[in-house]
């Protein structure tokens, strides 16, 4: 009896024990391709490869060594250990089974995870910071946890010739374009360039001032001016501030590379800009004129400008004198482009020098020998004044109006440009 019993007790705990076929079936994993599994490593192989149990399934897959992990590794083991339960996507299914059912990848499902990522960062206008990977034709390729792209006009706010230096470089990036079924992640470095360089230009340009004079280096030259570097912010010379004298481009004056002090002439902190002058910290051509061209000196000097009424020469960089037309030459002349020509070499005698008004009279004539006279020609050929008291009061009217205006030009008084042609020259009302 109680050998019957046991044998009928020991037959339910083996019916208990072992599920029916049916049963198994219902609990195997159906494993598709794209489905996310989880796997215990079993080994790792002689190519790194890991070989998975797929929980669940009953069927064991591999995970190549290029699916294991989304960033470079050197050695498995960093990553992953025999005995660890790792989250894998399934690849594809295998058609030789020596090494598993699946291809399966968990570089894959760490990209998921981060594409999830940067969609929120990108929704949320974040910014993430990137190693440079890889110099291209096109930009730079970088890596995001996955593979990002920065083309390259949006590498800089400015022309970048070269990407060399560029390369095992940390950038902060902004998301500009992003689809993860296409693994397409588009980045700019520009924006937060332009953003940075515009706030250390606002903290460099509280450093100067009006008024101030500082040293900096020709940074680079235009036809209106020249550039010039303070220590990483950039001012400009307009070409009428670099020297007291006509300048007609920077680069007569200027190089590129030469140090030069410069007076600050305004910061305009809103638009960014610094006005420059070298002009101001240069004596002005006019200090000292006295001692340089004093009453009776003889100086050499280039016809600048030709008017009706004379020349103006310059005897210094940036002094120019008037030889009135009555100074030109003993004889008379009726134009004084009948005897000069712009940009004539001429020596000039001091007449006169106006240190306030920034004038010198000056005479060519007085320099040459004047020719002999004919006796009797001035008694016998003297000019002598018609009378007519409306055309007196006409030629006044005009004479003040002529008067004004070139006293407006040129600074000389009426009675300087006509030197010596008011020489006995009746102008009473008397008839």
């Amino acid at each position: 009896m109680s050998n019957e019993f046991e044998a009928q007790n020991h037959e339910v705990e083996e019916t208990e024990a072992m599920p029916s076929m049916e049963d198994v079936l219902d609990q195997t994993l159906d494993v598709k391709i794209g489905d996310t599994v989880n796997g215990e490593v079993l080994t790792i192989d002689e190519n790194n490869q890991l070989i998975v149990g797929i929980e669940g399934a009953g069927v064991e897959g591999v995970v190549p060594f290029r699916e294991i992990s989304s960033t470079p590794i050197d050695n498995v083991e960093d990553v992953v250990k025999v005995g660890d339960v790792i989250e894998l996507v399934v690849v594809k299914q295998i058609k030789e089974k020596e090494n598993g059912s699946f291809l399966l990848s968990r570089r894959r499902v760490e990209a998921k995870k981060i594409w999830k990522e940067l969609e929120e960062k990108a929704e949320n206008d974040e910014t993430i910071t990137v190693p440079v990977k890889k110099v291209v034709k096109g930009g730079l390729v970088v890596d995001a946890g996955v593979r990002g792209f920065i083309p390259a006009s949006m590498v800089e706010d400015h022309f970048v010739k070269d990407f060399t230096p560029y390369k095992d470089k940390e950038l902060e990036v902004k998301i500009v374009e992003i689809d993860p079924a296409e693994n397409r992640l588009i980045l700019s470095h520009k924006e937060i360039a332009a953003e940075k360089a515009a706030a250390e230009r606002a903290e460099k340009l509280e450093q100067f001032e009006a008024g101030q004079t500082v040293t900096g280096t020709v940074a680079r030259l235009a036809n209106f001016g020249a550039f010039i570097d303070l220590g990483g912010i950039d001012g400009l010379v307009h070409i009428s501030q670099i020297a007291h004298h006509h300048v007609k481009h920077p680069s007569d004056v200027l190089t590129v590379g030469e140090e030069v002090d410069v007076k600050i002439l305004s910061v305009d902190e809103d638009r960014g800009r610094i006005s420059l002058s070298i002009k101001e910290l240069v004596p002005g051509p006019w200090e000292d004129i006295e001692e340089k061209a004093p009453k009776g000196a003889v100086l050499d000097g280039i016809v600048r400008r030709l008017v009706d009424f004379g020349a103006f020469v310059e005897v210094f960089p940036g002094v120019e004198g008037l030889v009135h037309i009555s100074q030109i030459a003993h004889e008379h002349v009726n134009t004084p482009a009948d005897k000069l020509s712009e940009g004539q070499e001429v020596q000039v005698k001091v007449l006169d020098v106006n240190p306030e008004e920034n004038r010198l009279s000056l005479s060519i004539k007085a320099l040459e020998e004047a020719p002999a006279k004919e006796e009797g020609a001035d008694r016998d050929h003297k000019p002598r004044a018609k009378k007519s008291r409306p055309a007196r009061k006409n030629n006044r009217g005009q004479a003040a109006r002529q008067n004004q205006a070139a006293e407006e030009d040129t600074g000389f008084t009426f009675g300087d440009l006509l030197g010596d042609q008011l020489k006995g020259l009746d102008l009473s009302d008397e008839d």
